[in-house]
């Protein structure tokens, strides 16, 4: 990894962590900093039950699922690799929040972290099972943490998803 400035980014693949990725490249692009793409994962299950009956061939099927799924969120966010900035994704096994704020360890690192699924049914549940990763890098993080709200687009799209009119949807757009 990198000895220069760093802006790191918690990337899942959702379409906050995507917001937050760009604004992360901006961020990066600014300082003259290296942009560290992190995408964090866990066994399926949990460490705990994967300890308990571990299976390799399994594992590396789950490591490499998490390396196309931070490839595909790079495609998806920026077409390849941000242009204008130097970039060190990084996949790493372990809670996003610890993983996270375990490498966000230096004073002049900037942690990017998205809000998440605010005001979902998936998102309320996550938090109430493990705890929200945005308030975990608050809380724990030794470098500046710059949490980024959703993107307004994002309000438009779920509208999409509760089966709004496109009709009304392009009348509202032609206004």
């Amino acid at each position: 990894m990198s000895d220069g400035a760093r802006v790191i980014v918690g990337v899942s693949g959702s379409l906050h962590s995507l917001t937050a990725l760009h604004r992360a490249a901006d961020e990066a692009r600014a300082r003259d900093a290296v942009l560290v793409p992190v995408l964090a994962w866990t066994p399926v299950g949990g460490e705990r039950n994967y300890r308990a009956q571990p299976c390799p061939p399994l594992l590396r099927e789950w490591q490499q699922a998490a390396d196309r799924r931070l490839e595909r969120a790079l495609d998806e966010a920026f077409g390849g690799l941000p242009v204008g900035v130097r970039v060190e994704p990084l996949v790493v096994r372990g809670e996003a929040g610890s993983v996270l704020t375990r490498l966000a360890d230096r004073p002049d690192d900037l942690l990017v972290v998205s809000t998440g699924r605010q005001g979902t049914v998936r998102g309320t549940l996550r938090r109430l099972l493990r705890g929200s990763v945005t308030q975990y890098c608050l809380t724990r993080a030794r470098s500046t943490v710059l949490v980024v709200p959703p993107s307004t687009l994002h309000a438009d799209l779920r509208a999409l998803h509760r089966g709004v009119d496109l009709r009304e949807l392009a009348t509202l757009a032609a206004a």
